[in-house]
């Protein structure tokens, strides 16, 4: 099997598409493609790193990759398995980071999910992008430019790639703010209406989903910062504490956040019961006023011969102005009690 170019050095689309990058890297500076048959050989190289992208990749892809690596059947099982929530595996050698990614489509503002895996080695690290929609083309860009940093090992490169996911959540928040924003203001505008709340129904459905694939992070990186693993640097743990506090922040953020979610929703409702009884008060106090016309209107349509008024000149006169001027009051004592 044949590896392409990575992306950063092939122009055009690549023959084998789960293989983002496959490069070796001496000393932290010089660099080259490496062949996945020959991933064995690279890593056997004195003073060499490598760094394997993979995306949506299937079992051959990660068996042979694991063959490669000298990996156990049980990590390249977990490789292969779909994780729920993020998570850190030791396996003493190796060290297995599971995150969660949280971007936002520009098509509609909700969050779209994936799963980024990052295994750290002695001299090797492995990413595996699942339904991630952002890349590491730029940071490992960024890093080729200075040879120093790679050249401190796969565990500092770990801590590059969760704070450029820590970056991604926080835009992530900011734009899923703007739609909670709309969402607050079209309801304490208009109150709740049948199609915003199957909206805020699954704004706080992928809110809840966010906040429970980000929160455990915090948790993930507190670990690495704590616990010692033979493929993590005591100097890389201290960067790791520092993740840990940022994605705290993050996580207080979206805790903020659900708040302003609950009071949309409950201001929403107040305003739509609200409504309802302005409306409720309206009828009653139409039904009130013509309930007098209908009343004398019923009397006078009695079959009695003996009625006040029956056979006078200006007996209908009277009653219609008599029901006119009940009517009128009515109305004026209504709209003064703001019922009207």
């Amino acid at each position: 099997m044949e590896t392409v170019l990575p992306e950063t050095e092939q122009p055009s689309l690549p023959l084998i598409p789960e293989v983002i990058a496959s490069r070796a890297y001496i000393r932290g500076g010089e660099s080259k493609a490496v062949l996945l048959d020959d991933l064995r050989q690279a890593i056997g190289e004195p003073q060499t790193m490598l760094w394997i992208g993979l995306k949506d990749p299937d079992q051959a892809m990660l068996e042979l990759v694991g063959k490669q690596l000298g990996l156990s059947e049980e990590v390249v099982g977990d490789l292969h398995a779909r994780h729920r929530l993020p998570k850190v595996m030791d396996y003493d050698e190796v060290v297995l980071i599971v995150a969660m990614t949280v971007e936002i489509r520009a098509t509609d503002g909700m969050p779209n999910f994936g799963e980024t895996q990052i295994l750290i080695g002695p001299n090797f690290l492995l990413t595996t992008r699942r339904g991630a929609v952002g890349s590491h083309t730029e940071l490992r860009k960024r890093l080729e430019k200075m040879p120093g940093r790679i050249a401190r090992g796969p565990d500092y490169i770990a801590t590059e790639l969760l704070d450029l996911m820590i970056d991604r959540y926080n835009i992530a928040y900011d734009q899923f703010e703007k739609t909670v924003e709309n969402i607050e203001q079209s309801m304490l505008m208009r109150g709740i209406e049948g199609f915003k709340v199957k909206k805020l129904y699954q704004i706080r459905r992928d809110f809840q989903r966010m906040h429970s694939m980000i929160a455990p992070l915090e948790e993930v990186c507190r670990r690495l910062s704590r616990v010692e693993m033979m493929p993590v640097s005591s100097v890389e743990r201290l960067r790791f504490a520092d993740l840990s506090d940022r994605v705290g922040r993050v996580d207080r953020l979206l805790d903020n956040l659900g708040d302003g979610l609950a009071f949309a929703f409950e201001a929403g409702m107040l305003i739509e019961q609200s409504k309802q009884t302005d409306t409720t008060r309206r009828l009653a106090a139409w039904a009130a006023i013509l309930a007098v016309p209908t009343a004398i209107a019923g009397i006078y349509g009695m079959n009695f011969d003996n009625i006040p008024e029956l056979k006078w000149k200006y007996g209908f006169l009277m009653s219609v102005a008599l029901m006119a001027t009940v009517c009128s009051f009515m109305y004026y004592k209504f709209r003064q009690s703001k019922w009207l």
